[in-house]
């Protein structure tokens, strides 16, 4: 039986990967866009996926689709993921994040119960936090907007499953990066600064804090966790990280040293690009995905860097 998933956020960096994986497995693949949205990428030309319209914010369209669908599986990828831009627009970050969650339970519940959910957590609900690592059990401290939306969703997830014996399931991502992220996140923001100051299309990078410590992986690697969440029998919550952590700072350092450029010389700081409160730094244990699962991280932070500043080469180039 050829199996149906629904994704939110399909056009965005995971939906892009997930849509991959599941198209390789032969799903039939349903992904919900903004009316406003043009999706250009070739993949979305591929007859084993339906686009359909509407928006996140709308509980009746959510319900007609999915009764109309009857997916297997739904992934809400969907959200306002920016943390900066979260303190600038805290309504509209609760509204897109937190409450189309609710609203996709719900439309799940009433019209097809028997699918299986996916929730995309972010480690950024962990905040300020004083246990290292952070595991599935680590108390939640959001120290943004965004942060307080995702951990609001995930606690909800919690409810659905206890409540209604849903087939709900939280994976608790951390970074993870690829030449699909956008723009406007550090990670990109180097990889970019580096390539253009290299072939001289740009002077100086401007960033914010250099001394925050993230745990980084690969995004491809990080949806087949999502694939794998879906196929246990009992639903549950996933740490989904690397298990180490390097700064801003290593992260310039191995972009620009990869260019053969000294970084100190084309980098600057300005306090415009720093949030109102930051996480000093944030470190996953995957053990529970490591052993539920087998899955496991397999690009180190090295060789990330160099491959997303070699996408960006040979897109300018």
């Amino acid at each position: 039986m050829k199996r149906r998933a629904l994704i939110t956020g399909i056009t965005g960096q995971d939906g892009y990967y997930l849509t991959k994986l599941l198209l390789k497995k032969s799903y039939e693949v349903h992904g919900l866009v903004r009316r406003s949205s043009t999706p250009l990428d070739p993949i979305f030309k591929s007859p084993k996926l339906k686009i359909h319209r509407g928006d996140i914010t709308e509980l009746d369209r959510i319900s007609r689709l999915i009764d109309k669908v009857r997916p297997h599986e739904i992934y809400n990828l969907a959200a306002q993921s920016h943390v900066k831009d979260s303190f600038n627009l805290p309504e509209y970050t609760l509204n897109v994040t937190a409450l189309s969650t609710l609203r996709i339970l719900e439309a799940m519940r009433e019209k097809h119960p028997k699918a299986r959910f996916y929730q995309a957590s972010s480690s950024e609900m962990f905040g300020t936090v004083t246990e290292f690592p952070q595991t599935e059990s680590t108390p939640f401290h959001p120290s943004s907007p965004y942060a307080c939306a995702k951990a609001y969703a995930h606690l909800l997830c919690a409810n659905y499953r206890k409540a209604y014996g849903l087939h709900v399931n939280c994976g608790i991502l951390f970074n993870h990066e690829s030449p699909r992220r956008g723009e406007s996140f550090v990670t990109r923001k180097i990889a970019m600064g580096a390539a253009r100051i290299k072939l001289g299309l740009q002077k100086k990078l401007i960033l914010g804090n250099l001394s925050v410590r993230r745990d980084w992986g690969y995004a491809p690697e990080y949806v087949e966790a999502m694939w794998k969440m879906l196929q246990q029998k009992k639903p549950s919550d996933f740490v989904i990280a690397t298990g180490e952590t390097h700064s801003v700072q290593e992260f310039v350092e191995e972009a620009f040293g990869h260019v053969g450029l000294e970084w100190r010389k084309h980098v600057g700081k300005d306090k415009r690009f720093l949030r109102p409160s930051d996480n000093p730094e944030l470190r996953g244990d995957p053990s529970r995905a490591r052993r539920t699962l087998k899955w496991k991280a397999r690009t180190k932070f090295s060789k990330l860097v160099k491959l997303l500043v070699d996408a960006e080469l040979d897109a300018l180039q």
